[in-house]
């Protein structure tokens, strides 16, 4: 197999230290991981593999394609998107996972073929999947095997009036069903106290380096790094532009590399002069416009690189979202496949 020119840098330390600091967050309640899009681009497999090392047990995937991808992972999993009928003869058959059942055709449509163990999606305020809570109290779940009752915070990362509300209404359903746990929190609803936590916590960006809220800042370790290789060092003449349409000339004689990275990678065109590389302590700017598969790189700082070395590109994902524009999950999720992921 043929090394590719780019490659993640994933740290297992930390991804298990932000899994650790998040569960001591969630207090008394059991702290789980969404792995959904693969792992938010990691790679679910191996993520799943090293948190339950350090004492996850709930994971949630949002397909059965993806839950079916860890079939031998050793680990129970729930599917956040439930059962569309194409899914139910693979739903009963699976013994490792089980559905959330976000609608009442879902509900009927488990019930009616004698599905087991499920969880139950209820929409507090979100209005995007999920039962109503008024269904819950009326009785729809009525000897159903509901292993957790779960909603979902639309504002968590914010400090906003909806989040009490949700909290509220979902904590007026204990009791109303025979489910065995409840969970609402995500990565930022952990941060916003002990009673958004219930029974279980479910963090996902969190996990991988992202910071939704303010409460986690300073306390989540950065696991993804990108690095590229160069692929040609040049000197570029005084006057001399660099990259499609000419948006960077050189000032005076510089040193650039050609490094294989660009925006089919997920290094997107907004890295154009503002992104940064670094390569033993230098710090190294990105110039002109990142193309498909190129980007060029300011290397004065740095005589001693050439083809063939790597440089590391910066990537905490609060301050790539501030200067990009795009949401810490766009970032992060958008890292492309050519890239190998090296676990460290």
């Amino acid at each position: 197999m043929i090394a590719a020119p780019l490659r993640l840098i994933l740290d297992r330390d930390a991804l298990v230290a932000n899994w650790r600091t998040l569960a001591a967050m969630s207090g008394p309640a059991a702290c789980g991981a969404a792995v959904k899009a693969d792992g938010y681009g990691l790679g679910a497999r191996a993520v799943v593999r090293h948190l339950a090392e350090a004492g996850c047990r709930d994971v949630f995937v949002a397909t059965w394609s993806e839950a079916m991808a860890l079939v031998d992972a050793g680990i129970a999993l729930s599917v956040l998107h439930g059962v569309r009928a194409a899914d139910m003869a693979v739903a009963l058959a699976a013994t490792h996972a089980r559905p959330v059942l976000n609608s009442v055709e879902q509900l009927r449509r488990w019930r009616d073929a004698g599905g087991g163990a499920c969880d139950v999606m209820v929409d507090t305020g979100m209005n995007r999947l999920g039962i109503a809570p008024e269904d819950v109290a009326a009785g729809l779940l009525d000897g159903m095997q509901v292993e957790t009752l779960m909603s979902h915070l639309a504002s968590a990362d914010e400090d906003v009036p909806l989040n009490a509300r949700q909290r509220d209404a979902f904590a007026a359903l204990r009791g109303r069903s025979a489910a065995r746990r409840m969970s609402l929190a995500n990565s930022a609803g952990i941060a916003l106290g002990a009673d958004y936590a219930f029974d279980l916590t479910r963090p996902g960006i969190a996990l991988y380096g992202g910071v939704p809220g303010p409460a986690l800042a300073g306390r989540i370790r950065q696991v993804v790094t990108p690095e590229a290789q160069i692929l040609q060092r040049r000197r570029v003449p005084a006057g001399a532009s660099v990259g499609y349409n000419a948006t960077w000339t050189a000032a005076v004689d510089t040193e650039v590399a050609i490094v294989n990275l660009g925006y089919a990678d997920g290094y997107l065109r907004c890295f154009s002069d503002r992104g940064q590389a670094g390569a033993s302590g230098a710090v190294l700017p990105v110039i002109g416009r990142v193309s498909m598969d190129l980007t060029a790189i300011d290397v004065s700082a740095a005589p001693d690189l050439a083809e063939g070395d790597w440089l590391a590109f910066g990537y905490d994902l609060p301050a790539t979202a501030a200067l990009s524009g795009l949401s810490q999950y766009e970032l992060l999720t958008g890292l492309g496949a050519r890239f190998d992921r090296m676990w460290r």
